[in-house]
């Protein structure tokens, strides 16, 4: 098992239950696919570096976890797919 930093950004002209009804959906991708969350943090809405998808802000969420390549591919997989994130971004830690 490997251990990532998986930080997404949600689309911010959502409600915020369906804003927080994406982050747990990404979420049970990881826990299907039998990742382990050792963290979770929901940053709030931030400002964008830049303009994406014609968005200035939106919501970010970081998940910290423990995980087989199946389940980050997985991860990575979806998030591509769903159309209520703005940009995902995977990173492996070194311990």
């Amino acid at each position: 098992m490997n251990k990532y930093e998986i930080m997404f950004i949600v689309r911010p002209d959502m409600e915020e239950a369906e804003i927080k009804k994406t982050a747990e959906t990404m979420k049970k991708v990881l826990t299907g696919a039998k990742a382990k969350i050792l963290e979770e943090k929901s940053m709030g809405q931030k400002e964008l570096a830049y303009e994406i998808k014609k968005f200035n802000t939106g919501y970010y969420y970081l998940f910290i976890v423990e995980a087989s390549k199946e389940a980050e591919e997985e991860f990575n997989r979806v998030a591509r797919i769903n159309e209520n994130l703005l940009r995902h971004l995977i990173v492996k830690v070194e311990d």
